[in-house]
């Protein structure tokens, strides 16, 4: 009886490979062959039938990139973006996993707001998803048993004030919270109560170049010290999103056993004035974007290996809000479809390795989160696959843009790398800045242990 043949084989790409002795990331020209959403076979070259084959000489083939946070809005404000218009931005931006976070409109607290959103996503998502339960003072006592649910991507704790109604500003309620359960617990990091007391500056100065005053250095890094120290006293590991200052990676740096470290593509790329100079309130959002010192030292703690993860924070607000004024003016930009443009034309510039690159949205948030079966190229996991151009040039335009609201803050930009193929659970989804077919995301599934 002959073989059955394979769904699908890359042939011919630059793969992006486990080192034999799991020790980064080695290139290596290679076919992978797919069957039942699984990498069947990586060789050399693989002869056998299959259903499709795609030819992608010159290209490199890497995991499937994942962005551990985004805000699709579903449900209570999809007039900015939805779950279907998020993902379908996603997969055409060569992202085949997103995680969700849990500040929409009833907030993921509980155990029926989280089984909406799964719902939801069942069989509208273009990409592989998990969702966040956001901490609150009201569900304390059950985050232990809601971060246990399938396909619950962890605990969220929004320490300052963004968008949405989630808040834990104090130590007491953050130390209970960081008591109950296993897994790493994922955090806003910003002061509220040094926020409140300078909302005037804000208001009187009304003017977004004073975002990143009135949200200084001092708000984060406050915020940041009070929850290494916490962590420490409960033993709890802890993920500290979006960090923004020198002076936090000047702390976070030796506090790896117990921290690890997000940073978005926005503090990598624009900073302060230059951003609101030119952008004015599409630049803003929480924390803020500063001043370039802050950018190049973020930019030594991804060289460093103090960066664990890159996630886009991808949070869309309609033009219509964006153009308030400030500060009524909401934060937050979108960034899942631009994530992997620009960091791909970083690695063009020279600075940072493709590897790197790849670490940080593959491996690392596999790592962290405890994913199962993703992240690698390696015979018996899902078949996600990213594949990218490094030579291709293009201009980042809002008209490519799939989200809901339509812009990005890099319109006009232009890039060196671009994705050409996403392939999710073994089907090609996206080609050549197409959508092939309906939604194939599935939800993901986590380690018991960490």
């Amino acid at each position: 009886m002959s073989q059955r043949p394979y769904d699908l084989i890359i042939q011919g790409g630059t793969c992006l490979l486990p080192h034999p002795s799991d020790t980064g990331l080695i290139e290596q020209q290679a076919d992978i062959a797919i069957l039942d959403g699984r990498i069947e076979k990586i060789r050399e070259s693989i002869k056998e039938p299959a259903l499709q084959t795609v030819k992608v000489h010159g290209l490199h083939v890497l995991p499937g990139i994942i962005d551990s946070q985004v805000h699709f809005r579903e449900p209570g404000l999809t007039h900015k973006e939805d779950l279907e218009t998020g993902t379908r931005a996603a997969i055409l931006g060569g992202v085949t996993t997103i995680f969700e976070m849990p500040n929409t409109n009833p907030p993921t607290t509980t155990k029926e707001a989280f089984a909406d959103k799964l719902q939801r996503a069942q069989g509208r998502a273009h990409a592989n998803y998990a969702f966040y339960v956001g901490g609150a003072h009201d569900n304390v006592g059950n985050l232990a048993e809601l971060e246990r649910q399938p396909h619950c991507s962890g605990i969220k704790i929004f320490m300052g004030s963004s968008t949405g109604t989630l808040l834990v500003e104090d130590d007491e309620t953050l130390e209970k919270i960081l008591r109950q359960g296993f897994r790493r617990v994922i955090f806003h990091s910003e002061d509220e109560m040094r926020l409140r007391e300078r909302k005037h500056i804000a208001v009187e100065m009304a003017d977004v170049h004073y975002h990143p005053v009135w949200r200084d250095v001092e708000t984060a890094l406050n915020s940041t010290q009070r929850l290494l120290r916490l962590a420490r006293k409960t033993g709890r590991k802890i993920h500290v999103l979006h960090v923004s200052t020198a002076e936090e990676m000047d702390l976070l740096k030796n506090e790896k056993d117990i921290a690890t470290v997000e940073v978005l593509p926005q503090h990598l790329t624009l900073y302060a004035p230059d951003c609101y100079d030119r952008l004015g309130t599409y630049a803003q959002q929480n924390p803020p974007i500063r001043e370039k010192r802050h950018l190049d030292r973020i930019w030594k703690a991804v060289l460093d290996g103090t960066v664990d993860v890159i996630g886009s924070d991808h949070a869309p607000h309609t033009r219509e809000e964006k153009d308030r004024p400030y500060p009524q003016s909401p934060s937050g930009v979108p960034g899942v479809q631009t994530l992997v443009p620009i960091m791909l034309n970083h690695v063009h510039d020279g600075r940072l390795s493709l590897q790197r690159f790849v670490e940080m949205v593959t491996e690392n948030p596999c790592r962290v989160f405890g994913i199962k079966n993703k992240g690698r190229l390696r015979q018996g996991y899902d078949a996600d696959i990213t594949i990218v151009d490094l030579k291709k040039t293009k201009t980042i335009d809002n008209s490519w843009i799939a989200s809901r609201c339509g812009w990005t803050p890099f319109h006009g930009m232009s890039v060196t790398g671009w994705m050409t193929h996403t392939i999710v659970g073994g089907k090609l989804v996206m080609e050549n800045d197409q959508v092939l077919m309906p939604p194939q995301g599935r939800p993901v599934n986590f380690l018991d242990t960490l």
